[in-house]
Order: structure tokens, then C-alpha cells, then sequence
């Protein structure tokens, strides 16, 4: 059963604002045998599980306010960097999924076949590295400003790259589907500890050092 499947019609209480919201916006976390708080993003390992919505604001309210022991009504240890944790594994989770994407042949990468695909209607997502030319973005962001696709800049060109087995991965599309809604619960979880489009991407000569890219919804 996929992670999707296994969260429909499904509602948890977040421990930290004691809110009954849906599974996919909440981080599962158990207690390991030392005690230790240890998170269960695929929601597969046994014990109790202790549930927090998927920001680093609550995470870190938990782990400050000893509500993982209070959950439990016994002693657990939560590390000081559990939010960054859990960010590592959700970015390894998202990457993974956009590498069994190529795989399955529902990510198109490079600039030309991403925007033909943008411009069929048939893309779900569209990954631009965060790092990559303000030039070229800017000109994939305007065809995806007339679509229904989502952005997502939370990688770098090396993640991408790595994720998908290419050299200097800048533009990538994930075509709508099945795995596209699996990566939708992954990348909306991780929007919770890091923008899905980087503050830089806005600004004129940002980061990368190049002009600014047109915001989405400009004209």
C-alpha cells in the first residue's frame, strides 16, 4: 500500500497543537528501544505513533516543549536537531521518488521537452534547480504561469542531477499520475522546513547571480 492509499480519509491529533488534521500533513514519530524519538516518515515501523504536523515550527515546539513525553506518558529523548532531521529524510524521500519517476518515464528533464511538456497541459510539476540561470527559469515559469503545474526549486542542479542520473539537471518535468500524487504528499510534507521556491528566485541578481526571474502570476 502507498503512502497515498494508506492516508486517505485518515485523521490524527498533532501533539503539539492538539489539532485533528490529516495524516498527510503530519510526520509520524516513534520511540525507539533506547528511548530515543525516531521519525517514521513511511509510517511502517511499530510502536505508538506520535504524530506532529509537518513544519519545523512544530517539530521544533516538541522537541523544545517535551510534548513527545508527554504524548507518551513516559520518558523520551528527542534530539535537538530533529527538525533537520526530519528534513534530510523528507529530501531523500522526494529525490528518490522523482528517481523511480525517470525510471517509470514520467519526469522529462531538459529545457526544450519541459516546456513542450508544460505547454500539453500534461505536467503536474515543474522542477527547476534552485541554483540553475535566472534566464532560463524565468522562461519555464512563464509557460508555467498559463498551466495547472505546481513548482518546486527546494533542490539544487547536484541533488537533481544525482536523483536522476544526469549531468547539470536545471529543468525537469513530472508528468500528472500516479506518482506524481505519491511525490505531491512527499514535497508538500517537506514544504513544512524549507520554501518550495526559493526567497532568492524573486530578487533581482540573486543568488545565483543572474537578473531576476519573472514571479509567477506577474504578467
Amino acid at each position: 500500500m502507498s503512502l497515498r492509499d494508506a492516508t486517505i480519509d485518515r485523521e490524527r491529533r498533532d501533539l503539539v497543537s492538539h489539532e485533528v488534521m490529516d495524516e498527510s500533513r503530519l510526520i509520524r514519530f516513534v520511540a525507539g528501544p533506547d528511548g530515543q524519538v525516531v521519525p517514521d516518515l513511511g509510517r511502517k515501523l511499530p510502536g505508538r505513533g506520535l504524530w506532529v504536523e509537518a513544519s519545523r515550527a512544530s517539530v521544533e515546539a516538541a522537541v523544545k516543549k517535551n510534548g513527545f513525553t508527554r504524548s507518551a506518558k513516559t520518558k523520551l529523548t528527542a534530539p535537538a536537531d530533529l527538525a533537520d532531521v526530519v528534513e534530510r529524510l523528507l529530501v531523500k524521500r522526494c529525490l528518490d521518488q522523482l528517481g523511480l519517476a525517470r525510471r517509470e518515464g514520467v519526469l522529462i528533464s531538459g529545457f526544450e521537452k519541459s516546456a513542450a511538456s508544460i505547454r500539453s497541459g500534461k505536467a503536474a510539476w515543474v522542477l527547476e534547480a534552485a541554483d540553475g540561470s535566472a534566464d532560463g527559469r524565468g522562461k519555464i515559469l512563464a509557460l508555467a504561469r498559463h498551466q495547472t503545474s505546481k513548482i518546486c526549486g527546494a533542490f539544487t542542479a547536484d541533488d537533481l542531477s544525482l536523483a536522476l542520473g544526469l549531468e547539470n539537471a536545471i529543468h525537469a518535468v513530472l508528468l500528472a499520475g500516479g506518482r506524481a500524487d505519491r511525490w505531491t504528499i512527499e514535497v508538500e510534507r517537506l514544504a513544512g522546513f524549507r520554501p518550495l521556491r526559493p526567497p532568492h528566485w524573486d530578487v533581482p541578481g540573486g543568488e545565483d547571480g543572474s537578473a531576476g526571474a519573472t514571479p509567477i502570476g506577474a504578467s
